[in-house]
């Protein structure tokens, strides 16, 4: 990693160049554990699953009703009667289909050797114990196939994705009773500043609640990390410098001290007890950011106001903790909707902004949510997207066509 000199200070990145340099610079740092199924929901999988067998491991019935062998029907011009020979359920091992009959099946059940259609059960019609089978009805009607849903040998779940209820299930369905997963990113959290107090605590005049701090842990849980708090550093170079060189975790994530004022010391303490990699992000709100390291761990420090906090992690904070927690890192999802808001804007920076999604026609029309300075909450709390405006473009316009990140599922 360049040394703090090696910065470019003056030079604003893009969030591209940013992320890049940031992924070529990390490996996974997460370490690999083999957990029980019913603990591996939300964990980064480690190893490939490839399936053992095929889904489903037998032809079976899709549907209650009778199963047949079409050809005793194909070409008859009127109901075929097909002696019933056999009762087939769930679980059972049935004996091959007697030429010219049919046998009660349900759903789930292994087709009988001989057997390639299921009449199901509402389109049935019956003569005590024989089927009146109509003609013409169509070879694998309601029936599964084997391996129909999955091949054995077939990719099941590649190493890298974060693992949902589903891919659990599928894991299960494959006959694995545990799966290799990444332990849990430790993150430090260290929120900064003299004017910052704990939520709750009374506050006396210029002070305010830290709301970084239970912003960035909910956003890292939700990620899978294991939170470790490192509480609030006031405005003081000597007592940054002492909290960072004491934090022990695989990532240090802190929040406010990173602009050019007189007060941010957060990069000087960095530098000091590590590097930076770089700073100033082409990025709004989110332009004050630094990159860099406290010994060998990763640090991102972000920007102090609640909003520009959650733009810069958004854009550079999810990636790297998808990077050392193993997942295979990529872009939120993207869609395209319209804009219905009138937005004056410079070429340049990236730029994000909370917006409201609407229904209106045929059309889904986004709306700005409310207060849109870098330090407002509400309209944060309030949003169901961000709409992601390119660097190039200039001021939107009502009718623009608009890129958005739907916020919820996105953490």
């Amino acid at each position: 990693m360049p040394a703090a000199a090696d910065c470019y200070p003056d030079t604003l990145l893009s969030v591209d160049q940013a992320r890049d340099r940031l992924l070529r610079t990390l490996v996974p740092v997460a370490a690999v554990e083999t957990v029980a199924l019913d603990a591996a929901d939300g964990r980064v999988l480690a190893r490939d699953v490839v399936a053992a067998i095929s889904l489903p491991p037998f032809a079976q019935a899709a549907m209650d009703g009778y199963a047949l062998d079409h050809r005793d029907v194909a070409g008859a011009a009127s109901p075929v009667r097909l002696p019933l020979s056999g009762r087939v359920a769930a679980g059972a091992a049935p004996g091959p289909l007697l030429p010219g009959t049919a046998v009660r099946i349900f759903t789930g059940a292994p087709l009988p050797q001989g057997a390639d259609t299921v009449l199901m059960q509402e389109e049935a019609v019956l003569d005590g114990d024989v089927l009146l089978a109509p003609s013409g009805l169509i070879p694998g009607r309601h029936c599964r196939a084997v391996g129909e849903d999955m091949a054995a040998g077939t990719m099941a779940l590649p190493a890298g994705r974060r693992l949902s209820p589903a891919a659990v299930a599928l894991a299960a369905a494959l006959g694995e009773r545990a799966l290799a997963v990444r332990t849990p990113l430790t993150v430090a959290l260290l929120s900064t500043g003299d004017e910052v107090r704990p939520a709750g605590e009374p506050l006396a005049p210029g002070a305010i609640h830290d709301a970084n701090g239970p912003l960035l842990t909910a956003l890292l849980r939700r990620l899978g990390c294991r939170v470790v708090p490192a509480g609030i550093v006031g405005d003081d170079r000597d007592a940054l410098t002492t909290a960072l060189s004491s934090l022990k975790a695989d990532m240090i994530l802190s929040s406010g001290g990173v602009s050019a004022g007189e007060e941010d010391h957060v990069k000087a303490a960095v530098a000091a007890l590590g590097g930076i990699d770089f700073w100033r992000l082409a990025l709004k709100p989110g332009k004050p950011l630094a990159f860099g390291r406290v010994g060998a761990t990763p640090f991102l420090g972000l920007p102090g106001n609640p909003f520009a906090a959650f733009a810069a992690f958004l854009a550079l904070g999810r990636p790297l903790v998808q990077r050392l927690s193993g997942e295979t890192v990529a872009d939120p999802p993207r869609v395209t909707v319209r804009c219905g808001f009138s937005h004056g804007r410079a070429p340049g920076k990236r730029e994000y902004l909370r917006v409201l999604l609407r229904q209106e026609g045929a059309e889904t029309v986004a709306h700005l949510a409310g207060a849109g300075g870098s330090a407002a909450l509400s309209s944060l709390a309030l949003a169901d997207a961000v709409a992601e405006v390119e660097e190039g473009r200039d001021s939107l316009r009502p009718g623009d066509a608009l890129t958005v990140i739907a916020l919820h599922g996105l953490f």
